[in-house]
Protein backbone atom coordinates (compact mmCIF):
# COMPACT_ATOMS: atom_id res chain seq x y z
CA UNK A 1 0.00 0.00 0.00
CA UNK A 2 2.84 2.37 0.81
CA UNK A 3 4.49 1.57 -2.52
CA UNK A 4 1.28 2.27 -4.53
CA UNK A 5 0.92 5.61 -2.72
CA UNK A 6 4.50 6.47 -3.69
CA UNK A 7 3.80 5.62 -7.33
CA UNK A 8 0.65 7.81 -7.28
CA UNK A 9 2.60 10.74 -5.90
CA UNK A 10 5.33 10.32 -8.52
CA UNK A 11 2.73 10.23 -11.30
CA UNK A 12 1.06 13.36 -9.92
CA UNK A 13 4.35 15.23 -9.83
CA UNK A 14 4.78 14.99 -13.59
CA UNK A 15 1.06 15.01 -14.52
CA UNK A 16 0.33 18.36 -12.83
CA UNK A 17 2.94 20.35 -14.79
CA UNK A 18 1.95 18.50 -17.96
CA UNK A 19 -1.72 19.45 -17.47
CA UNK A 20 -0.78 23.08 -16.78
CA UNK A 21 1.38 23.20 -19.91
CA UNK A 22 -1.43 21.65 -21.98
CA UNK A 23 -3.94 24.20 -20.61
CA UNK A 24 -1.59 27.10 -21.46
CA UNK A 25 -1.09 25.78 -25.00
CA UNK A 26 -4.86 25.42 -25.53
CA UNK A 27 -5.53 28.89 -24.09
CA UNK A 28 -2.90 30.51 -26.32
CA UNK A 29 -4.29 28.70 -29.36
CA UNK A 30 -7.87 29.76 -28.65
CA UNK A 31 -6.76 33.34 -28.00
CA UNK A 32 -4.78 33.39 -31.25
CA UNK A 33 -7.69 32.23 -33.45
CA UNK A 34 -10.40 34.37 -31.82
CA UNK A 35 -11.27 37.57 -33.64
CA UNK A 36 -11.34 39.48 -30.34
CA UNK A 37 -8.34 37.80 -28.71
CA UNK A 38 -6.41 39.50 -25.94
CA UNK A 39 -3.07 40.88 -27.14
CA UNK A 40 -0.17 39.23 -25.34
CA UNK A 41 2.05 42.25 -25.81
CA UNK A 42 0.47 45.68 -25.77
CA UNK A 43 1.22 49.35 -25.74
CA UNK A 44 0.52 50.56 -22.20
CA UNK A 45 1.86 54.07 -22.72
CA UNK A 46 -0.19 57.05 -21.56
CA UNK A 47 -1.05 57.94 -25.17
CA UNK A 48 -2.29 54.44 -25.92
CA UNK A 49 -4.29 54.22 -22.69
CA UNK A 50 -6.06 57.52 -23.40
CA UNK A 51 -6.91 56.98 -27.08
CA UNK A 52 -10.15 56.74 -29.00
CA UNK A 53 -11.34 53.80 -31.09
CA UNK A 54 -9.27 55.01 -34.06
CA UNK A 55 -6.13 54.99 -31.92
CA UNK A 56 -5.79 58.78 -31.78
CA UNK A 57 -4.61 60.20 -28.46
CA UNK A 58 -7.17 62.24 -26.52
CA UNK A 59 -4.59 63.73 -24.16
CA UNK A 60 -4.30 67.47 -23.81
CA UNK A 61 -1.21 68.84 -22.12
CA UNK A 62 -1.63 71.19 -19.15
CA UNK A 63 -0.10 74.13 -21.03
CA UNK A 64 -2.59 73.79 -23.87
CA UNK A 65 -5.51 73.30 -21.44
CA UNK A 66 -4.43 76.40 -19.54
CA UNK A 67 -4.23 78.44 -22.73
CA UNK A 68 -7.74 77.33 -23.73
CA UNK A 69 -9.03 78.12 -20.24
CA UNK A 70 -7.55 81.61 -20.29
CA UNK A 71 -8.15 82.56 -23.93
CA UNK A 72 -11.00 80.54 -25.43
CA UNK A 73 -14.64 81.03 -24.43
CA UNK A 74 -15.50 77.93 -26.48
CA UNK A 75 -13.85 75.49 -24.06
CA UNK A 76 -15.71 73.61 -21.34
CA UNK A 77 -14.02 71.56 -18.65
CA UNK A 78 -16.08 68.55 -17.57
CA UNK A 79 -15.46 66.82 -14.24
CA UNK A 80 -16.00 63.05 -14.55
CA UNK A 81 -15.82 62.38 -10.79
CA UNK A 82 -18.72 61.87 -8.41
CA UNK A 83 -20.91 64.89 -7.62
CA UNK A 84 -19.68 64.81 -4.00
CA UNK A 85 -16.04 65.04 -5.14
CA UNK A 86 -16.95 67.84 -7.55
CA UNK A 87 -18.58 69.72 -4.66
CA UNK A 88 -15.38 69.51 -2.61
CA UNK A 89 -13.30 71.16 -5.35
CA UNK A 90 -13.16 71.41 -9.13
CA UNK A 91 -11.64 73.45 -11.92
CA UNK A 92 -13.30 76.87 -12.02
CA UNK A 93 -16.30 76.89 -14.31
CA UNK A 94 -16.22 73.12 -14.83
CA UNK A 95 -19.40 71.19 -15.42
CA UNK A 96 -20.09 68.10 -13.32
CA UNK A 97 -20.93 65.05 -15.42
CA UNK A 98 -20.07 61.97 -13.33
CA UNK A 99 -19.09 59.06 -15.54
CA UNK A 100 -21.03 56.57 -13.40
CA UNK A 101 -24.24 58.55 -14.05
CA UNK A 102 -23.42 60.02 -17.47
CA UNK A 103 -26.49 58.53 -19.10
CA UNK A 104 -28.70 60.00 -16.33
CA UNK A 105 -27.19 63.53 -16.36
CA UNK A 106 -26.39 63.78 -20.07
CA UNK A 107 -29.80 65.11 -21.12
CA UNK A 108 -29.64 68.01 -18.69
CA UNK A 109 -26.05 68.94 -19.62
CA UNK A 110 -26.24 68.40 -23.39
CA UNK A 111 -27.20 72.03 -24.04
CA UNK A 112 -24.06 73.36 -22.38
CA UNK A 113 -21.92 70.81 -24.19
CA UNK A 114 -23.30 71.53 -27.66
CA UNK A 115 -22.32 75.19 -27.58
CA UNK A 116 -18.62 74.41 -27.05
CA UNK A 117 -15.80 74.00 -29.56
CA UNK A 118 -13.63 72.00 -27.17
CA UNK A 119 -14.55 69.77 -24.23
CA UNK A 120 -11.83 68.83 -21.75
CA UNK A 121 -12.75 65.91 -19.50
CA UNK A 122 -10.79 65.38 -16.30
CA UNK A 123 -10.78 63.44 -13.05
CA UNK A 124 -8.02 63.06 -10.48
CA UNK A 125 -5.11 60.65 -10.26
CA UNK A 126 -2.80 59.28 -12.94
CA UNK A 127 -4.66 55.97 -12.97
CA UNK A 128 -8.13 57.53 -13.07
CA UNK A 129 -9.91 56.35 -16.21
CA UNK A 130 -13.22 58.14 -15.56
CA UNK A 131 -12.26 61.08 -17.78
CA UNK A 132 -11.21 58.76 -20.59
CA UNK A 133 -14.45 56.78 -20.38
CA UNK A 134 -16.46 60.03 -20.32
CA UNK A 135 -14.50 61.39 -23.30
CA UNK A 136 -15.24 58.22 -25.29
CA UNK A 137 -18.92 58.49 -24.33
CA UNK A 138 -19.05 62.12 -25.47
CA UNK A 139 -17.35 61.23 -28.76
CA UNK A 140 -19.94 58.48 -29.27
CA UNK A 141 -22.63 61.10 -28.64
CA UNK A 142 -21.28 63.13 -31.56
CA UNK A 143 -18.91 65.61 -29.92
CA UNK A 144 -15.77 65.74 -32.03
CA UNK A 145 -13.19 67.81 -30.14
CA UNK A 146 -13.07 66.02 -26.80
CA UNK A 147 -9.79 65.88 -24.90
CA UNK A 148 -8.59 64.36 -21.61
CA UNK A 149 -6.48 66.21 -19.05
CA UNK A 150 -4.68 63.32 -17.36
CA UNK A 151 -4.50 63.66 -13.55
CA UNK A 152 -6.52 66.80 -14.21
CA UNK A 153 -7.38 68.26 -10.84
CA UNK A 154 -3.99 67.53 -9.29
CA UNK A 155 -1.93 69.05 -12.12
CA UNK A 156 -4.33 72.02 -12.29
CA UNK A 157 -3.99 72.67 -8.55
CA UNK A 158 -0.19 72.24 -8.60
CA UNK A 159 0.03 74.81 -11.40
CA UNK A 160 -1.83 77.30 -9.21
CA UNK A 161 -4.76 77.55 -11.63
CA UNK A 162 -8.25 78.54 -10.44
CA UNK A 163 -10.15 76.04 -8.32
CA UNK A 164 -13.70 76.36 -6.98
CA UNK A 165 -15.45 74.63 -4.11
CA UNK A 166 -19.15 73.93 -3.78
CA UNK A 167 -21.73 73.30 -6.46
Amino acid sequence: MNRSFSISVQQSLWQIPALIALAVIIALGVNHWRSDGIPLVGDWSMEARFSDAAGESLIIELAQARRLFEEDDGVLFVDARLKSEYAQEHISGALSLPWQDADRYFAETAGRLESRKTIVAYCDGEDCDLSHELALFLKDMGFENVRVLVNGLTVWRKAGLPIETGN
